[in-house]
């Protein structure tokens, strides 16, 4: 049988990021967590979690630290039914996630809202590309995520949410200085280009898919939703901006479109773990509901 207060400490370490502030969530002293997660640590004969800066879990910590998420989520299905002679009451449930920061600038707040708002649990994203959110379900660190990837991730099962559309926008400005005589091949090798972080591919794509050639640009590397977006209405390159996003500013004059009627479409899917919790059912019709009104 797992020693749960040891889970629940390393849980809260990898969480907080240190035994301070995980000691400080639990109610006890950073000399009690520590030993927690020793003794667990000597039990099965395996380091949990690599202490640093922040305390990082090993995949055994990563493992352990889904499991206590799993638990808690049957819990919570049966808080209802549970009643405490002292009257207190279950802290609210973190549910950890991973999702694109495309679909976290545009639809996804309204999903993640509906549902917080009718269960009251409380969420934690990873940021990521959304070619790998996947990676991050298989390796234990999320219960759901919200992918590119339509491949099977063991012990969940994968839904078709719809297309985020995305349109190739630069600022007038930008147009007039690198595409005088049009969007060429030629000129698209010479203008600064903005990429969002080293595996953002979809500049590239876009250019290969209507040019037929590799992307070879100056880049901007911009890591940031809103910088990505203001980095282009200020005129320093050319990306591929969410049409949720971009077409307002194309109707305020602030973007134009390099290649009108040429969007790029990226397919998204809504992995989620096959646990029989009622709040992730509840998660997966709010995502569901928002997507179908939103996505194409």
């Amino acid at each position: 049988m797992l020693d749960y207060p040891a889970l629940a400490a390393i849980a809260t370490v990898v969480r907080e990021g240190s035994f301070e502030r995980a000691a400080e969530r639990l109610g006890v002293t950073p000399s009690a967590v520590s030993q927690r997660i020793r003794a667990l640590e000597e039990r099965l004969g395996s380091i949990v979690i690599v202490r640093g800066q922040p305390c990082l879990p090993t995949e055994l910590g990563r493992k352990l630290c889904a499991h206590v998420d799993m638990v808690q989520l049957l819990e919570a299905d049966l808080a209802p039914v549970l009643s405490f002679a002292d009257g207190r009451t279950e802290k609210p449930v973190t549910l950890k996630l991973a999702v694109n920061s495309d679909s976290m600038a545009t639809w996804f707040p309204e999903a993640a809202a509906k549902f917080s708002h009718a269960t009251g649990y409380l969420l934690e994203f990873i940021i990521e590309d959304e070619a790998h959110t996947a990676d991050r379900l298989r390796s234990g660190e999320v219960i759901a995520a919200v992918s590119d990837d339509p491949g099977t991730v063991q012990g969940c099962k994968t839904i078709e949410l719809g297309n985020l559309q995305y349109l190739a926008c630069c600022s007038p400005e930008f147009a007039d200085q690198h595409f005088p005589n049009g969007v060429t091949a030629e000129a698209l090798q010479n203008a600064p280009c903005l990429r969002f972080e080293r595996r953002d591919g979809l500049q590239a794509r876009w250019v290969r898919e209507n040019f037929k050639i590799g992307l070879d640009a100056p880049m901007h590397w911009v890591p940031s939703s809103i910088g990505f977006l203001n980095f282009g209405l200020s005129g320093l390159g050319w990306g591929m901006h969410p049409a949720m996003i971009a077409e307002a500013k194309i109707a305020e004059g602030q973007l134009v479109e390099l290649a009108p009627g040429h969007p790029l479409e990226v397919k998204l899917y809504w992995t989620v773990t096959r646990l029989h919790a009622s709040a992730l059912r509840t998660f997966t019709e709010a995502v569901r509901s928002v997507a179908k009104k939103t996505l194409i």
